[in-house]
C-alpha cells in the first residue's frame, strides 16, 4: 500500500465526487485548516453535534444504545464537557474507491489541547458522512468550530482491489448522513 498525493485525490475528487464538497487547496486564513494538502484531506466538522451528558444516568452499550445520553447542539461553536466527549460529523460527503483504504488522524492544533479525534477507517467502497468522535481528556471544557479543520484523511491505495468491500456486503453505516450513533447489526444506518 502507498499513500496518495494531493494531485491523486484532486482528481478523485473532481472526476469522481470522492469528497463533496472539496476544497482545492488548504485553507487556513482565520480558521483552523482545512481543505487539499500534500498527502491528505482535512475534512471540516459541521455545525450538529452530539454532547455526551450523564444527566439522565445512561449506560453506554455499543449492543444496546440509549440516546438519553447525549444532548443535540447545532451551533458554530461546540463545548466539550471536560473528560467527556462529542459525535459530530464531517461537512464532506465521501466515496470510497474499491481499491482504497483511508485512515484518520487528528490535527495537530486540537491535540495540542487535549482534544482527540477517534475515527474507524473508511473502507473500500463506503459512502457517507463521517462520524467523528471528539474526546476532551483535559480537565478543562474545551472548544470545537464548525466549519472549521477537525482531523486529516490519508488514503492508502491497495496493490490490487478487495473480493469483498463495504459496499458489496452492505454495511450498516452505508450512505449514512448527519451524526449516525452505535446501530444494532442488520439496522440500516443514517435516515
Amino acid at each position: 500500500m502507498s499513500v496518495l498525493p494531493d494531485h491523486w485525490i484532486r482528481n478523485q475528487a473532481r472526476n469522481h465526487g470522492m469528497i463533496t464538497p472539496f476544497e482545492e487547496r488548504l485553507q487556513r486564513e482565520g480558521v483552523i485548516s482545512y481543505g487539499l494538502s500534500s498527502y491528505g484531506y482535512d475534512a471540516r466538522v459541521s455545525d450538529e453535534f452530539k454532547i455526551f451528558t450523564n444527566v439522565n444516568s445512561a449506560i453506554v452499550d455499543p449492543k444496546a444504545f440509549d440516546t438519553a445520553g447525549f444532548v443535540d447542539r447545532k451551533a458554530e461553536v461546540c463545548t466539550i464537557p471536560p473528560n467527556s466527549f462529542v459525535l459530530a460529523r464531517t461537512v464532506e460527503y465521501f466515496r470510497i474507491p474499491r481499491d482504497v483504504l483511508v485512515i484518520c488522524v487528528g490535527k495537530s492544533t486540537y491535540a495540542r489541547c487535549g482534544i482527540i479525534v477517534n475515527v474507524t477507517p473508511l473502507e473500500p467502497e463506503w459512502e457517507g458522512h463521517v462520524t467523528l468522535e471528539f474526546s476532551n481528556t483535559t480537565p478543562l471544557p474545551a472548544r470545537l468550530y464548525a466549519n472549521e479543520g477537525a482531523c486529516q484523511f490519508l488514503f492508502l491505495k491497495a496493490d490490487s482491489p478487495c473480493e469483498v468491500s463495504y459496499g458489496d456486503r452492505k454495511g450498516k453505516y452505508q450512505g449514512q448522513r448527519g451524526v449516525t450513533l452505535p446501530l444494532v447489526e442488520g439496522m440500516r444506518g443514517g435516515e
